[in-house]
């Protein structure tokens, strides 16, 4: 939380993208045999995944065990995560008689969203959770293609083709992020993530007149509560300027762009987040260090404390978890101010 707001932090702090679950056997015993929907929606399981790697690594931050299309099925859409696909949406959104299907979200629709955070407020003491939700941009891309898509063809024919649909349909799914993000800071979360996965796919003039109007409203429907605000995506270097004034507090950076260079592209004023390639994880111990060093040295070249340590992007299911233990180690280890 320190780091968020560039106070003076004892040790670089350290967190991972999907590190609730994924790679851990503890994470695989307690999901076995529960669809992917229906654990984010079990308020006791949801705790217990958010609390292994914390236990396991000793990470700086919790990140909350839920999913990008909850709020969709929240709010009545046929969706479903296909293992080894993904998210696939039943009925895909295309036209404006489409959209009156996309109501507004009531914290009354989540109410199992409320008793987890609860519940791991209380766990976590004074460890911070982070809360996330997925960006309009990228729900927008599921709820068109009907699924995960390499190019977004039918999303980026509604944004070029009919551009009033497609205000509509991302300043609707604005409010329903918003009001999501809003669920989880209520009840305990101490800050929050805005994942844009896909928006990397997208040229600067596009992201700035056709995206970032919604990702703003949905910082600016945050803003009030005072808590840290991080906006994150992939493949997003030419894009990290426009995230930052979207309303981020931190931009979360991935490998494809060293620190310094992103520093720049940011702007005074913000923390930055990032950014180990996580194939690193992969290498020997040694070769992990020397790159997570790398890291560290070009976030301390910047003068500044705010930088948290993370991944370019979320861990990989065949990734060791003891690479993550060793690496949290070092992290704070030779981030030690």
């Amino acid at each position: 939380m320190r780091a968020c707001r560039h106070e003076p932090v004892p040790h670089t702090p350290v967190w991972f993208m999907r590190q609730a679950g994924r790679s851990l056997p503890e994470y695989l015993k307690v999901r076995e045999g529960i669809p992917m929907l229906e654990s984010c929606m079990r308020p006791e399981l949801v705790k217990e995944i958010t609390l292994q790697p914390v236990r396991r690594h000793k990470v700086d931050a919790a990140i909350f065990f839920s999913d990008i299309v909850v709020p969709l099925k929240a709010i009545g859409i046929d969706v479903d995560i296909k293992p080894g696909i993904g998210p696939v949406i039943a009925d895909p959104i295309r036209t404006f008689a489409d959209l009156e299907r996309l109501r507004p979200l009531e914290p009354d629709d989540v109410p199992y969203i409320t008793e987890a955070v609860g519940l791991l407020v209380d766990e976590l003491g004074p460890t911070p959770l982070i809360g996330f939700a997925g960006a309009p941009y990228t729900l927008a891309s599921y709820l068109v293609e009907g699924g995960p898509s390499k190019n977004h063809e039918n999303t980026k024919a509604m944004m070029y083709g009919a551009p009033d649909l497609w205000a509509a349909l991302l300043d609707r799914l604005a409010g329903i992020t918003s009001a999501f993000l809003k669920v989880q800071i209520e009840a305990g979360a101490s800050a929050i993530q805005l994942f844009d996965s896909w928006v990397g796919s997208l040229a600067p003039d596009d992201y700035r007149r056709s995206v970032m109007p919604a990702s703003t409203k949905v910082f600016d429907a945050v803003a009030g509560y005072g808590v840290p605000r991080i906006h994150f995506g992939v493949g997003t270097g030419e894009l990290l300027g426009l995230m930052g004034r979207a309303g981020a507090d931190v931009v979360g950076v991935d490998w494809r762009v060293p620190l310094n260079v992103a520093a720049e592209r940011v702007g005074p004023g913000k923390a930055l987040q990032g950014n180990l390639d996580p194939a690193v994880l992969f290498a020997p111990t040694r070769a992990v260090e020397t790159k997570a060093r790398e890291v560290l040295h070009a976030a301390q070249a910047l003068g500044s404390s705010g930088h948290i340590f993370n991944l370019g992007h979320g861990v990989m299911p065949s990734m060791d978890p003891d690479a993550l233990t060793r690496l949290v180690a070092f992290v704070h280890e030779a981030g030690a101010r």
